[in-house]
């Protein structure tokens, strides 16, 4: 038998490109449409990616937002005991600390903190995962001491922190027969133009996708993505003149990310921070500082300490000059209550990361401020401000 010749004219019909082409058009889907073909076709196209992108969602929701919702409604604000008081007469005071945006627990950052420990026994606070309720959180306090016996309170905040305490304060001080010895205020914004531009497009951005996007107040994948951007300074290379990614640090920071962030059971939600920098956005703090400017119910008016440092510069996310201005203008003055602690030791409220400096600062300046307060309150228990409270200009 001859071999076939290839070249033949009707072998290589059989296979000509152009009659296969003909061919997949006259048998492609929706060929035999004849009105409104290129509609009918645009529309099964984007029903289709519908379809697609509602799986996606499906999953995204079963996967991602529902368990996080299960977690997050069995949350509550609660008190935490951290350590009891240096000196037996300090058991009447009760020292209450509280952490700033994306903290849940202060249990850490007080127990790193033991100088807090000479004006009383020391207590956290943990919020609810949902949101904060300051009005909850200053009952609380005022239930648990009045079981402790505890007549006299101190409220610590760091950075936002601040601005809840200074809310808290003001429920206690009216609305409570507890008194009010004093706040003390680590670098606290107590509006939002304390907060610097950047940090405020950041919190502002966050505030618009959880207001839109389903499920950004739980959703841990977005709070990934959100968290890992935030670090993009430690994977992306801006040296010139190829700029780029460093893949090996960015999967550090990825890791970092889900360590701390995504799989701490004390990482606050979303959810959390959309409540404390409303909290910020709100700006009560100035109001609150005038409520506790006057004495209540023969009760004295509390010291304020604001903790900021030296260099302004070092805090790279409030702007304490503003702060330090507005504190002067609402608690400071010849009659005022207010003491400014400049540190050269600190940035912006890290007292995990600089503990010995924190130590130093609030035994050697803020409690012996607090405890002028205190000596008075015992004393009469409705006593005037102690005499030339420290008050430094701002720089």
């Amino acid at each position: 038998m001859a071999p076939m010749d290839y070249r033949h004219p009707s072998t290589v019909s059989d296979w000509d490109d152009a009659r296969r082409r003909a061919r997949l058009r006259e048998t492609r889907f929706g060929q035999g449409w004849r009105t409104l073909h290129r509609t009918r076709k645009a529309v099964l196209r984007v029903a289709v990616l519908l379809l697609a992108g509602l799986v996606l969602f499906g999953q995204y929701w079963r996967h991602d937002i529902l368990p996080e919702q299960a977690r997050l409604a069995r949350t509550e604000p609660a008190i935490l005991p951290v350590a009891p008081p240096v000196a037996p007469a300090d058991w009447d005071t009760v020292v209450v600390d509280m952490v700033g945006l994306g903290g849940l627990d202060a249990s850490d950052t007080a127990a790193a903190l033991p100088s807090l420990r000479r004006m009383g026994v020391v207590w956290a606070i943990r919020y609810d995962n949902q949101g904060i309720d300051t009005k909850v959180i200053a009952d609380l306090i005022i239930r648990a001491a009045e079981l402790s016996g505890l007549r006299n309170v101190v409220l610590v905040g760091h950075s936002m922190g601040g601005v809840i305490a200074l809310e808290v304060a003001k429920h206690i001080h009216l609305h409570s027969d507890r008194r009010l010895v004093g706040v003390v205020l680590d670098c606290t914004p107590v509006d939002l133009n304390a907060v610097r531009s950047e940090s405020r497009s950041r919190g502002e951005e966050m505030l618009r996708w959880a207001g839109w996007l389903p499920g950004a107040r739980e959703s841990r994948t977005l709070r990934a993505l959100v968290e890992t951007y935030a670090r993009r300074d430690q994977f992306v290379d801006k040296s010139e003149p190829l700029p780029g990614v460093r893949f090996d640090a960015l999967r550090k920071t990825v890791q970092q990310v889900l360590r701390e962030k995504i799989f701490s059971r004390d990482a606050a939600s979303n959810g959390l921070i959309e409540a404390q920098f409303t909290a910020i956005v709100a700006g009560g703090a100035v109001g609150d500082l005038r409520a506790l400017a006057e004495g209540v119910d023969g009760k004295p008016r509390p010291a304020i300490v604001f903790v900021r440092p030296h260099d302004a510069a070092r805090d790279r996310v409030v702007d304490d000059v503003y702060s330090h201005r507005v504190l002067i203008e609402q608690s400071g003055g010849i009659e005022g209550t207010l003491s400014v602690v400049l540190s050269r030791h600190t940035e912006h409220a890290n007292p995990l990361q600089r503990p010995q400096a924190y130590n130093t600062i609030i035994g050697q300046q803020v409690v012996p401020f607090i405890q002028q307060f205190q000596k008075q309150v015992r004393a009469t228990g409705t006593a005037a401000a102690p005499q030339a409270p420290s008050v430094r200009a701002p720089r």
